[in-house]
């Protein structure tokens, strides 16, 4: 059933993580704001089953059974942590909107509440992303990175157990799961880069289904996906997955003309860093916000001039 207006319910799709079903659960109240009536349906991934670290069981292993539920009609719509998202499109389907982004900043909860700069050298922190341990591991400040898996309570069980330290995790996912409280530090894209579109959601579904393509728009937000785009475009240019040590940042920025009017522009960062934390290198581009995808592939350009692809093929 292809219109939104005879379809007697949106049925959305999301994993079943609580922090999965609280980000859905904010697009299916959006839609029903709007006179859209929306219900969850529950897809399990083969992520959810396994307990090996992303890079280990593949790019994209999160949203391909989302994906998969779209194309055969189980579901209507698929609501994505756009940062687990494969930089290549699928066929078939659109990101029909992007919603406002929350903090998309990385975040560290700590035991006794110590800051980065004041846990002693030999300290564990437990992080799921390669980006953020070789960042980590660039800082020099001595620490033991370990993998870590599981939904963000098993993460911060493990601080409260005793058997980490510290764990390094999206900002966005505890704000969303009410849990921002235990966040002892919230770090500076200047010190940790953020994975690209941390903090957004996609919220996808089928792009002959043109009445629901419509509807989602509503939720969509320019900024955010002038900023995301620009950031993926900067992962898809240096054919690096999203598990790879690549950190993104955009943002629309405020600036003056020479006439002393203001005007938008898009700020653009990016880092590659080497997985042993040897070396970072870091690029940044100020330009048209309508240029965003353009922006990004310029700064990869940049990044694979001063050496970044020796860092994305090393990891």
């Amino acid at each position: 059933m292809s219109d939104t207006q005879n379809r007697a319910v949106i049925r959305v799709g999301t994993r079943g993580s609580l922090l999965a079903r609280t980000q859905t659960q904010t697009i299916i109240d959006a839609l029903i704001a709007a006179g859209h009536p929306a219900e969850s349906v529950i897809i399990k991934t083969a992520g959810d089953a396994s307990a090996a670290p992303v890079a280990e069981i593949g790019v994209g292993v999160f949203t391909t059974a989302l994906r998969n539920a779209l194309h055969d009609g189980r579901i209507d719509v698929a609501v994505h942590s756009y940062k687990d998202l494969p930089t290549a499109p699928d066929p078939g389907l659109v990101i029909a909107a992007v919603p406002p982004r929350e903090d998309p900043r990385d975040a560290l909860v700590s035991k006794g509440g110590q800051v980065l700069g004041e846990l002693p050298p030999g300290s564990t922190i437990g992080t799921s992303a390669p980006r953020r341990a070789a960042q980590l591991k660039a800082l020099g400040l001595g620490l033991e990175i370990r993998p870590l898996r599981g939904n963000l309570d098993s993460r911060l069980g493990k601080v409260a157990s005793g058997e980490l330290d510290a764990v390094v995790v999206a900002r966005a996912g505890l704000v969303r799961i009410g849990r921002a409280d235990e966040v002892t530090e919230a770090f500076d894209p200047v010190v940790l880069l953020p994975a690209p579109a941390q903090g957004a959601l996609a919220v996808e579904c089928r792009s002959d289904d043109a009445q629901l393509v419509r509807t989602l728009a509503e939720l969509d937000d320019e900024s955010t996906r002038a900023s995301v785009d620009a950031e993926r475009a900067v992962l898809a240019a240096l054919e690096a997955g999203c598990t790879a040590p690549v950190g993104a940042i955009a943002e629309v920025v405020e600036s003056l003309d020479d006439d002393g009017r203001i005007f938008v522009e898009l700020s653009l960062r990016a880092a590659v860093a080497a997985e042993d934390g040897s070396d970072v290198i870091r690029a940044s581009v100020v330009g048209p916000v309508d240029r965003a995808d353009q922006l990004g592939r310029d700064l990869a350009a940049e990044l694979l001039e001063l050496g970044a692809g020796e860092l994305v093929d090393s990891s």
